[in-house]
C-alpha cells in the first residue's frame, strides 16, 4: 500500500491538505497518476482524509492538485 498527501486547491479557491491511501500501489508515482486520471474524469470521486475526518473530493470541484516529496503539511 502506497500513500501520499495532496494539498487540493479547490474551484472556490479554497485549499486543503488530504491523505490519500491506494492499497493497490507500490510506489508514490502509482499513486499520483490513480489521483490523475481518477479526478479528470467528471465523475471522479477519491476518498481522502483530512486529520481525523473523511473527506470525498469529486473532480468537479477540484481546481488543482500539488505534490511534493515529502508532502504537504497537516
Amino acid at each position: 500500500m502506497a500513500t501520499t498527501v495532496l494539498r487540493v486547491r479547490l474551484v472556490g479557491g479554497d485549499r486543503m491538505d488530504i491523505s490519500y491511501d491506494e492499497p493497490d500501489a507500490s510506489d508514490q508515482g502509482q499513486v499520483v497518476e490513480k489521483v490523475i486520471s481518477t479526478l479528470a474524469q467528471d465523475t471522479g470521486v477519491l476518498r481522502g482524509k483530512h486529520g481525523d475526518r473523511l473527506v470525498v473530493l469529486y473532480g468537479r470541484g477540484v481546481a488543482a492538485v500539488e505534490v511534493a516529496p515529502r508532502g504537504a503539511v497537516l
